[in-house]
Parts: structure tokens; C-alpha cells; sequence
């Protein structure tokens, strides 16, 4: 007889509980990129190896060590080697919550991959503007005057697209070249912090949060200026990776900082909890 009974109360209506999704990084993972199995190429399989790899009734199962599926593969004709390899041997995957911020960390990390490509593409631009203007200026004043259908008058030189242009062309090579360097400055941070993020450093972490942090403020006073849909979109993005960095990371010492983040990391990456989500052998 169960020990939990379950009353009933007459006259009152029970609604069934509803069952809530969870969602899974390492099946997004292992969907995307194939399940972490150790043991497939081996003769033999021992009772050690029961965490990774057993028989059951004549069938061989094999655990993802990062999803923790049980895949049913035939032995293999040709074993490479006598059993599994040893636990020293495998370099366990990610899995719980530093998968997560692995995934999430090398999105924001394609993020400031495409500012790199951006701003330094921007950066040459504009040396090789500085450098050909005078043989430009004619040609691209020509295609303005046709494209927006001002006159080359002196009074229309002094007004519209055509104004702008002209005054771009106007500006002295040092301030180009500032422009410039500033541009490439800023390009080389992004690139800098995209190849950290992507390899989970924290200093690319500290480096992403300090300068996207410092960009809000800017931010701000551009959306007071002009309101634009991909204004509101980027703002919203650092927004989002700043309160990321912060709370998840845990930067500057926040929710128990780099000492909490490592015990949870050995919470749910390791031998300990790959055991504590195995099930017990059958008979």
C-alpha cells in the first residue's frame, strides 16, 4: 500500500497538474553537433564501465556524457581497443549551466565578431576615402546631384544631400584619420573580446562588460535624438548582455562571484554528477 495517500474532497473539482517544459541545453548541443559517446570501438564492456556504457539482455548501451541518452549500438566488428577507456582518459563535455553560458557567451561573442567585421571594414573605408577624395569628389557629387535630382546651382550647393556631401569632402585628413584610428581602435576591441568570449575567458567577460556598459549612456541620448527600430534593438541587446554578465557570471563579486560560478560548474560537469543521473542496473 502506497504510503502517500491522496484525499479527495467531495464536491470540489480537481484540475490535473500541468506538466511545464524545461529547456534542455544539451539536446539544442547534440541535436546541433552529435552525442559524446566513449567506449563504441571496445571488445568488452566491464561493470566500471556501467556509467558510460552497459549490457542489457544482449543489447549494448551507450551514454551521452552530455545529454544522458542512452543510444542501443551494435558491438563493434573490429574493436580498437579491449574496454573503455579510463575515467583519467575522458575529457567530460559541458553540461547544466556552463553549457548554457558556453552557448550563450560565444553568441554574444558572434555579436562583437560582426562589429570587428564592421567597424574595421568602416576604419579602412575611411583611410581610403582620405587617400582618393580629390580623384572621388567629382564622380560621387555627379551621382548625388542625378540620384536626388538637386540642381548644381550655387544656392542648392548650399542646402540638401549635396550640401552634406561636399562638406564630407571638406573635412581636413587629420580629422579623417582620427576617425579612423578611432575606428579600428574600437574594431580590435570587439575582435578581442569576441575570441575571449568564445573561449569562455573571464577577462573577455570583464572586457565585454566594461565597454558595453560604457556605451549605454550614448545609447541613451542617440534614442533621445531619433528613435529607430535597430537603435531600440541594439540598446535592448547590451542591455540584455550587460544584466547577463552581471547576474549569471557573477561579475565583480555579485551572487558569490568566480567561487560560486566554479562550485557550480563542479555541481553539474563531473564524475560525481554524471553518477547521481545514472540509473541502477537491472537485475
Amino acid at each position: 500500500m502506497s504510503a502517500h495517500r491522496h484525499h479527495v474532497v467531495p464536491g470540489v473539482r480537481e484540475h490535473p497538474s500541468r506538466f511545464v517544459p524545461r529547456f534542455h541545453w544539451e539536446l539544442l548541443v547534440c541535436g546541433l553537433g552529435g552525442h559524446e559517446l566513449v567506449g563504441t570501438d571496445a571488445r568488452r564492456l566491464r561493470p566500471s564501465d556501467a556509467v558510460v556504457a552497459r549490457d542489457v539482455d544482449g543489447v549494448r548501451w551507450h551514454r551521452c556524457l552530455r545529454c544522458d541518452s542512452w543510444l542501443p549500438l551494435a558491438p563493434p566488428e573490429q574493436p580498437a581497443r579491449d574496454h573503455p577507456p579510463e575515467r583519467e582518459e575522458i575529457e567530460l563535455p559541458l553540461r547544466g549551466r556552463p553549457l548554457r553560458d558556453r552557448v550563450v557567451l560565444r553568441l554574444i561573442a558572434l555579436n562583437r565578431a560582426l562589429h570587428f567585421l564592421g567597424l574595421g571594414l568602416l576604419g579602412m573605408a575611411i583611410l581610403l576615402f582620405s587617400a582618393n577624395r580629390a580623384d572621388l569628389r567629382d564622380v560621387v557629387l555627379r551621382v548625388v546631384t542625378d540620384v536626388s535630382g538637386e540642381s548644381s546651382s550655387a544656392s542648392a550647393a548650399q542646402h540638401g544631400l549635396r550640401h552634406r556631401v561636399d562638406q564630407l569632402f571638406s573635412l581636413r585628413s587629420s580629422r579623417l584619420h582620427l576617425f579612423a584610428a578611432i575606428a579600428l581602435v574600437y574594431a580590435s576591441v570587439e575582435g578581442l573580446e569576441a575570441v575571449g568570449l568564445w573561449w569562455g575567458r573571464r577577462w573577455a567577460e570583464y572586457l565585454t562588460l566594461v565597454v558595453t556598459a560604457s556605451l549605454l549612456p550614448l545609447e541613451v541620448y542617440e534614442l533621445s535624438q531619433h528613435v529607430t527600430a535597430f537603435k531600440i534593438v541594439a540598446f535592448v541587446v547590451n542591455v540584455a548582455v550587460v544584466a547577463y554578465l552581471l547576474y549569471a557570471k557573477r561579475l565583480f563579486g555579485i551572487r558569490g562571484g568566480a567561487a560560486a560560478d566554479e562550485a557550480l560548474r563542479e555541481r553539474d560537469v563531473g564524475w560525481p554528477a554524471l553518477e547521481a543521473a545514472t540509473p541502477a542496473a537491472g537485475p
